[in-house]
């Protein structure tokens, strides 16, 4: 049970009891009273990959269901990611997280323009190099090599799922980096 929880069911029964009136009340209330929201995880269940439908998987990540581990072993993530906030994810959780916010664009375009990268500056080794440098800078992962700066790359009007890749903004199907 929560501080502010515990503070507020004593006040109550401190004002039933006739200890405190009900300016009292209402001041130390609001006292004690948390500014986050009070969410109630435990009626939530617990993410997994296999109860999602076909679908679903694609329109919420863009990808096939059976590709997820796939891209999960070939991104070489850990096997747990631990958030600021002391959750704790596994592999899959983690990246299908990733994949939900913008940053799917990225993934997906470094895994299907990979053969087409300048090599002079994006090999293995240098990229490497790359992530190493962002590791040594505090960041949490220690395979980040670049970053999301909100470009706008226009590409053809896909068959499935157009709605997806339009940008409402420039007015165009594109892809954000």
């Amino acid at each position: 049970m929560s501080l502010f929880k515990e503070a507020r069911e004593m006040l109550l029964l401190n004002h039933d009891m006739k200890v405190i009136n009900d300016e009292e009340l209402l001041l130390l209330l609001d006292d004690n009273t948390s500014r986050n929201p009070d969410f109630n995880y435990e009626n939530y269940q617990r993410f997994n990959l296999d109860e999602i439908q076909e679908p679903e998987c694609k329109a919420e990540f863009r990808f096939n269901k059976n590709d997820i581990p796939v891209l999960a072993e070939v991104l070489g993530l850990p096997e747990t990611f631990r958030c600021s906030q002391r959750t704790v994810a596994n592999k899959l959780e983690g990246l299908c997280m990733l994949l939900i916010g913008e940053q799917h664009t990225l993934v997906a375009t470094v895994t299907s323009y990979r053969d087409s990268w300048n090599h002079q500056i994006m090999s293995p080794p240098l990229l490497q190099t790359y992530a190493d440098a962002v590791s040594a800078q505090g960041a949490p992962l220690n395979n980040c090599f670049g970053f999301i700066d909100g470009t706008v790359r226009p590409i053809c009007r896909p068959v499935e799922l157009q709605e997806v890749v339009h940008n409402g903004h420039k007015r165009v199907h594109a892809l954000k980096f």
